[in-house]
């Protein structure tokens, strides 16, 4: 039997232990930043297409990020294009940034239909990355991101700029 003293000691315990567990995970953690570099066929039929993706992930904080794997949705020109989960574990140093690739699944017909009708003057596609990181932060482990920019037309193809 546990006595009323002892009941208070082990509350207490528990008590910083919960705060030192808490106090290990910064509060003030910007969301990291997830950017599409390019992409390259891996193998295609017509419904569906393999394509390995490079993707860039900023770390705005003071603290490593210690990254367990990506889930993501990809459009292009406001189109969905291709999702992918990734469970390669890295690390995103503090205020750095990491480069990885990662193989997703694509249905790229629409997309790819949209941009073949845009008349070929388009120099950049608009991209959308939605999703989750999964990390090893403690309490803390799914950071959601949700990132738009552009990259080039030749990138996506997997053509290199002359004289570039």
């Amino acid at each position: 039997m546990v006595s009323g003293d002892m009941k208070t000691r082990l509350l207490l315990l528990l008590a910083v232990l919960v705060v030192a567990a808490c106090s290990a995970i910064p509060l003030n953690l910007k969301t990291p930043e997830v950017s599409f570099v390019g992409l390259h066929a891996v193998e295609a039929s017509i419904f569906e297409q393999k394509l390995q993706v490079r993707m860039k992930v900023h770390n705005p904080n003071s603290i490593e990020l210690p990254v367990n794997g990506l889930d993501v949705d990809i459009e292009l020109a406001d189109e969905p294009f291709a999702h992918g989960v990734s469970a390669r574990e890295f690390v995103v140093p503090a205020d750095g940034e990491a480069e990885f690739d990662m193989l997703v699944t694509a249905n790229a017909a629409t997309a790819l239909l949209k941009l073949a009708g845009s008349s070929g003057k388009a120099e950049d596609v608009r991209y959308k990355l939605k999703g989750k990181l999964s990390t090893k932060l403690g309490l803390l482990r799914t950071i959601p991101f949700e990132e738009t920019g552009e990259v080039p037309i030749n990138d996506l193809l997997g053509k290199r700029h002359k004289g570039g």
